[in-house]
């Protein structure tokens, strides 16, 4: 069973809810200078959440599948590293695309991992539960990829992005997507990507809460059931402007 108090214990010395514009501001155009540069959105994010991440906590642990995860310690990054068990899943299955997608892209289930860690330590407190949500919300990153539709192009990330607005409240990645809409609209001229981002939004207002998603056995299900269980609409607008072409 997980604690029953109202407010998780903090780290007295400093504030992990305290806002840090400057910071952020400074992180946002590193980022936009070089998008690959992930590190920099783990700051935004950290610097502008306030207590959106400890809200989200709060909502989590008192859904069925929070209190599960959290009771058990599930480690999520764990079972998304195990290519051998996801090579073991059925064609079709959630669990098979997202391996197909990882292998295709070159990624790695601990890369936002290691890109997160440049500020180790920092925006969870002294909780060890809100530490356990924060980092299963950043591995789902990429199963929010494939569970979407929205690929990893420039375009892809920043509709996947306006989702996660929806579905998490963070301001962090609210200034991230507007200034990502932004940017792709004067640098191409076109600016669909508003109407994109804005549908992903919608979208994700309309899904299921996807943080609270038992992954363990979703992976499992078929990439169509799965969507249809967390309520995922298919993307509008973005097929259209993405140059991605479907594996």
């Amino acid at each position: 069973m997980t604690s029953t108090s109202s407010q998780p214990v903090t780290n007295k010395a400093t504030n992990p809810w305290a806002l840090r514009p400057r910071e952020a501001l400074g992180a946002l155009r590193k980022l936009l200078a070089d998008p690959e540069q992930t590190e920099h959105v783990f700051t935004i994010i950290r610097a502008l959440s306030g207590k959106t991440l400890l809200r989200g906590y709060l909502r989590f642990r008192k859904t069925a599948v929070g209190e599960h995860i959290l009771a058990e310690k599930r480690n999520l990054i764990e079972l998304l590293s195990d290519r051998d068990w996801l090579r073991s899943l059925p064609a079709g299955s959630l669990g098979a695309h997202y391996l197909q997608f990882v292998e295709t892209e070159n990624l790695s289930a601990d890369g936002l991992v290691e890109a997160s860690q440049t500020e180790e330590g920092e925006g969870y407190g002294d909780d060890a539960n809100i530490r356990l949500y924060g980092e299963r919300l950043r591995d789902q990153h990429d199963l929010w990829h494939v569970t979407t539709g929205y690929y990893r192009d420039v375009k892809g990330e920043v509709c996947l992005l306006a989702f996660t607005v929806a579905q998490t409240l963070n301001p962090g990645l609210a200034l991230i997507t507007l200034a990502g809409m932004i940017k792709i609209a004067r640098e191409t001229g076109d600016w669909r990507i508003v109407k994109a981002a804005w549908n992903g939004f919608l979208n994700g207002r309309r899904a299921a809460w996807l943080p609270a998603t038992e992954w363990e056995t979703m992976l499992q299900r078929p990439l169509n059931e799965a969507r249809r269980m967390l309520k995922v609409r298919a993307p509008r607008v973005y097929p259209e402007i993405t140059e991605v072409i479907p594996s």
